[in-house]
């Protein structure tokens, strides 16, 4: 009970508030069903799933084979899948410890014992027909009546799977297809048969929205179901043309990746990452299982493909496929070496001169950017031209085939792909009639509906109105609601409508409900003057017009970088120390503003949480975090502490975490080091034990897409009651005992060598303002006083000239100098 007590204590309030009573009393009537998780196989999807599962707050039992070897624990091949799962980089868990919530087991042993309590039982195993059944056989027989049983199969039917079982497993049973890494990408594919209950589809949804974070899809039975059947697709013809046109791989890369506003693995890169055994199988799969698909039958596996395979090069997991780890360099940094399509020998990349790549470096607005590219004349434009192209033919080939509706291929490529755009949305972006027009001209073959929809006079897929989202429906024949909108706060909405505020770097919008949301436009939301000027305008603005409460937060990738590290570096390098002081003096008021409002400020984060954006998020009333948000005070990678009331709020949590005859020495060594070492929660859940979050004060939001929407309704709720905060003047500060401890744990730092001379120096520095300065004895001080001791310590930093380098160094390489 304590897993789906946990869930649902942290969804409850979504739920509230946006469930009808009848569809609310369905989905509880299954959440008192989902408490016991079973997970049958521990391989890499299996011990994924079974630990977004534990992500979540339930308990899973996790079962594979028995050993060979009878000499073996008969549970060993499941306890080394979690032994390796605490050593994945990027860690599927979001806290280490959540480990202890997933159980190890086998089939011959468990797997009666652990179907008899199961409610949801998931299916990880191998992908071969013969072997499912066998173990859906052994599953029917030990199961209860009414529990769920799901395959994670990437492609075989679900519909074969089912066959021979009982009626009640059969209406019970469906396809939930994870993608992997389970953590990270977002889609969940739900594949019903002809014979599942609606009523278990339509709470399979809605729970993996809600409780496991995922962008949920229907699927038909069909090959591959979408997001492999349309990308896998995409990326064997984007094989080909790289070849045709002669372009390294490294190239595709880049234009098929960041320029066409998809992540850096591109092409080449995101098929050593999947496995090019599985690459092939998959393509392999369509053209067998799909002999009407025209596009899919045209498709030839290249032979550099074929040679990599055939020599076990698959890529990441091999340690060699496309690319390759070379020698290290002069840096001492390993090179990595690319594959020559035509020699079939790996080497160093080479400097190419694209326009088409010059295109994507020159323009930050991805919309413009990807027209540009799709227009560019040369091999680079003509890979990306011919490639969306064919993505818009076959995508229009495929409704009804795979899907009944535009947004389900879009959401599918999005979450499972990290694409940004769907296929329909890329189509849109180069125009509708346009690309429709250049696809003909290439020989394509586009659906008849995509002709009557231009004949009725539709000019793209997606439109806007009244705040609402609306996509094209080919069977109504006309704009119908996009699905699900309700259930979240779509800022890119509200940006149709008059802003409540604006300036170049901020909007504020009203997002109903008498909430009103300030987001960050600037360039990777880098906090500078406009922003600041413009939060304090909002809060002014928010306290005397009556609205119940302010929401800081925007649906970029990361919620912020941190302050404007440019004009801070200008200002020191030119010395310009009272400009510098007065800006550094405002950032602070501005944190503290956000605290001591006479309206309630809420923050809603997501991605990275770095420096100011961190200090923000201490200084507000409460928060709704993604549990991807990824927060820390990361000013000692430049050479300073945090200067926006980040060291003076650590103090202050610190003095509130003393109890009365505690020890209170090893906490502030912790919480010095934390800053000092400018360490990153990797988490959200990590980030509570760093003190950056606070129990009872911020909450975690598993699915990222509904952080404002939280953020909202956590504002209307403290606004019933809400009384501005007294400015505190009872931290307590250690003084001189404090700073002695401090200064011989730094000096045990250098000497272990984690730390140069300078990094030595920032830890005083931050060690004075945390304890108070030169208190001759433990007192009790303001927060004013703190940031006081913050201000002076930053602009000291600032003159120092191993700091400048810091600063220029990150600057013009993007990381940090360790000096």
């Amino acid at each position: 009970m304590e897993g789906i007590k946990s869930a649902w204590l942290r969804n409850n309030c979504y739920a509230h508030h946006c469930l009808s009573y009848s569809h609310r009393s369905s989905i509880l009537c299954f959440m008192r069903i989902i408490k016991n998780i079973v997970v049958l196989g521990s391989g890499v999807m299996g011990s994924g799933i079974a630990c977004h599962f534990a992500n979540a707050g339930f308990k899973v039992k996790m079962l594979d084979l028995p050993p060979q070897d009878p000499g073996k624990p008969r549970n060993s091949i499941a306890e080394e899948a979690l032994k390796k799962v605490l050593k994945q980089k990027p860690a599927p868990l979001y806290k280490s410890t959540f480990v202890s919530r997933i159980t190890a087991g086998n089939f011959d042993d468990d797997l009666q014992p652990a179907l008899k309590d199961a409610d949801w039982i998931i299916e990880v195993i191998a992908e071969r027909l013969d072997f499912k059944q066998a173990l859906y056989a052994r599953v029917d027989a030990a199961r209860k009546s009414g529990s769920i049983v799901t395959s994670n199969t990437s492609g075989i039917p679900i519909h074969l799977m089912a066959e021979g079982r009982s009626d009640d497993f059969r209406k019970h049973f469906l396809g939930t297809h994870f993608f992997n890494p389970v953590r990270y990408l977002p889609l969940l594919e739900v594949i019903p048969t002809e014979e599942t209950d609606q009523e278990l589809v339509d709470f399979i949804m809605q729970f993996g929205r809600d409780f496991l974070g995922k962008k949920t899809v229907h699927c038909k039975d069909t090959p591959a179901f979408i997001a492999n059947r349309v990308g896998v697709l995409s990326m064997a013809r984007i094989f080909e043309l790289s070849e045709t046109l002669d372009l390294p791989i490294e190239v595709v890369d880049k234009l098929t990746g960041p320029a066409l506003a998809r992540p850096n693995t591109g092409t080449f890169r995101l098929a050593d990452l999947v496995g090019l055994d599985t690459s092939i199988s998959v393509m392999q799969g369509i053209q067998q299982n799909c002999p009407n698909d025209q596009q899919a039958q045209q498709l030839a596996i290249p032979k550099f493909l074929q040679y990599l395979v055939d020599n076990g090069f698959y890529g990441n997991k091999t340690g060699q496929g496309f690319y390759k780890k070379g020698e290290k360099n002069a840096d001492g940094k390993t090179d990595f070496l690319s594959l020559n399509l035509k020699t079939l020998t790996y080497e160093k990349p080479n400097r190419t001169s694209l326009p088409s790549l010059a295109l994507s470096k020159q323009i930050d607005n991805p919309k413009r950017r990807i027209k540009s590219i799709y227009e560019a004349a040369d091999a680079g434009g003509q890979l990306v031209k011919q490639h969306l192209l064919e993505l818009f033919a076959y995508v229009s080939n495929r409704i009804p085939e795979i899907a009944d509706d535009i947004t389900s291929i879009d959401d599918a490529l999005k979450a499972g792909f990290a694409w940004s755009y769907g296929p329909f949305e890329y189509w849109d972006i180069i125009g509708l009639e346009q690309a429709t027009s250049d696809a003909k001209k290439a020989g394509l073959t586009i659906n008849p509906w995509i002709d009557q929809m231009i004949g009725d006079g539709f000019t793209s897929f997606y439109n806007i109105e009244n705040g609402k989202s609306f996509v094209y429906s080919p069977f109504a024949k006309n704009y119908i609601p996009v699905k699900g909108q309700d259930a979240t706060i779509n800022l890119q909405l509200l940006r149709q409508q008059v802003p409540v505020y604006k300036n170049d770097d901020a909007v504020l919008h009203d997002i109903g409900d008498g909430v009103l949301c300030y987001e960050f436009r600037s360039k990777s939301n880098v906090l500078g003057e406009n922003i600041l000027k413009g939060l304090n305008e909002s809060i002014t603005l928010a306290e005397e017009q009556g609205w119940k409460g302010l929401v800081i937060g925007n649906q970029a990738t990361n919620f912020t970088v941190g302050a404007n590290l440019m004009i801070i570096g200008m200002m020191a390098f030119q010395e310009e120390w009272d400009q510098l002081n007065n800006a550094v003096d405002y950032f602070q008021q501005t944190t503290m503003r956000c605290r001591y409002s006479s309206i309630p400020v809420v923050m809603a984060t997501q991605g990275y949480v770095f420096g100011g954006g961190c200090e923000f998020l201490m200084h507000c009333d409460a928060a709704a975090v993604a549990a991807e948000s990824y927060i820390g005070l990361v000013e000692a990678g430049v050479g300073l502490i945090p200067g926006g009331g980040g060291s003076k709020e650590m103090a202050v949590r610190l003095s509130d975490s003393f109890v009365e005859g505690g020890v209170q020495i090893p906490q502030l060594i912790d919480s010095v080091k934390t800053v000092a070492t400018a360490t990153v929660a990797t988490s959200a859940y990590e980030a509570f034990d760093m003190n950056f979050l606070l129990q009872r004060r911020d909450q975690i939001v598993i699915n990222t897409s509904q952080n404002i929407l939280r953020a909202k309704y956590k504002a209307l709720e403290l606004s019933r009651t809400y009384v501005s905060p007294i400015k505190r003047k009872d931290i307590l500060a250690l003084g001189q005992q404090g700073l002695a401890s401090l200064y011989a744990f730094a000096n045990e730092f250098r000497l272990g060598a984690f730390g140069s001379d300078h990094d030595i120096k920032i830890v005083k520095k931050l060690a004075w303002v945390m304890c108070g300065g030169d208190l001759t004895g433990a007192q009790r001080v303001s927060e004013q006083y703190l940031l006081d001791l913050e201000r002076e310590a930053f602009l000291s930093l600032c003159g120092e000239q191993k700091t400048k380098e810091r600063i220029q160094y990150m600057l013009e390489k993007n990381k940090p100098l360790r000096n």
